[in-house]
């Protein structure tokens, strides 16, 4: 099974050589890595030049966007599996698409998603927020839930059949295209229980001064997949706060990352989804349970 994976980059010299390392450092082989550069002028081309043994294919111009990138990159994949790995991203371990190779050939979904971390930009041993995942249920998007998107790993042929990234949203696209696959239930999906991706912040969608305009492009996207409108971008929005707090109580240490994985199956979900019973009258059957 062939492992695509996208990266798009622009003006990020300082952090493109530890991505292609992560990804050459993998132990699983049949990997082609995809750079599309959006013509950097920091340096960004020579590093990545210099490191070309690393990159499948490489390309630098100009485009309209990360999704219009995106798409450049999903075109020239041959993969049986496409999977995005951001210029600041690294994973989790050396054998992390091992392991996601095999919740496909296990599974034989279409697509397999799995927990993430988000690190400090300067220092990598340092966890900032904590994004766990869980088996997927469709009721759980109302809530303001989807998984990491770069621990998100699809077939191509979704791509194909679905659709591509669409380019009129400037930070909300990979909401957008999570959405549109989550809501389809010909899409059979698969939770590897797993950290894959350490994101470091500072990235376009973690940065503090596009929330807002994240969050605009977020509720138009709710409205088209006929969610709950505001209430569902407040459960989207309030959900990151314990993903912030956590690795503040565990002292930002990666030896308690058991107990960070398994935090989300925790008492904030019961209550959630007894709100959500109760909602719905099937909070009798719970109680019972």
């Amino acid at each position: 099974m062939k492992v695509s994976i996208i990266t798009i980059v622009y003006n990020n010299c300082s952090c493109i050589v530890d991505c292609l390392h992560s990804v050459q450092n993998q132990t699983y082989k049949n990997i082609e890595h995809i750079v599309i550069d959006g013509g950097s002028t920091d340096g960004t081309q020579q590093q990545i030049e210099a490191h070309c043994r690393c990159v499948s294919y490489y390309k630098s111009e100009r485009d309209a966007g990360l999704y219009d990138a995106l798409n450049k990159g999903i075109l020239h994949a041959t993969g049986d599996i496409v999977g995005v790995m951001h210029s600041d991203d690294l994973f989790y371990e050396p054998n992390t698409v091992q392991k996601i190779v095999d919740a496909f050939e296990k599974s034989n979904a279409d697509i397999v998603y799995a927990n993430g971390l988000y690190i400090d930009r300067n220092n990598p041993q340092k966890i900032t927020r904590v994004y766990a995942a869980k088996p997927f249920r469709s009721r759980y998007l109302s809530y303001g839930w989807v998984p990491l998107h770069t621990t998100m790993y699809a077939r191509r042929e979704l791509f194909l059949k679905y659709g591509m990234y669409e380019t009129q949203f400037d930070i909300a696209g990979d909401y957008e295209i999570t959405l549109r696959w989550l809501t389809n239930k010909d899409i059979k999906t698969c939770y590897l229980n797993s950290n894959v991706v350490k994101m470091r912040m500072g990235g376009k969608s973690t940065s503090v001064n596009l929330q807002k305009k994240k969050s605009g492009e977020d509720l138009v996207i709710i409205n088209k997949y006929k969610l709950n409108g505001f209430f569902t971008l407040a459960f989207k929005i309030g959900r990151k706060i314990p993903q912030y707090l956590v690795p503040r109580i565990l002292n930002n240490s990666e030896e308690h990352l058991q107990t960070i994985m398994f935090y989300p199956r925790g008492k904030f979900y019961q209550l959630r989804d007894r709100f959500h019973a109760f909602r719905t009258g099937e909070n009798k059957k719970m109680i019972d349970n």
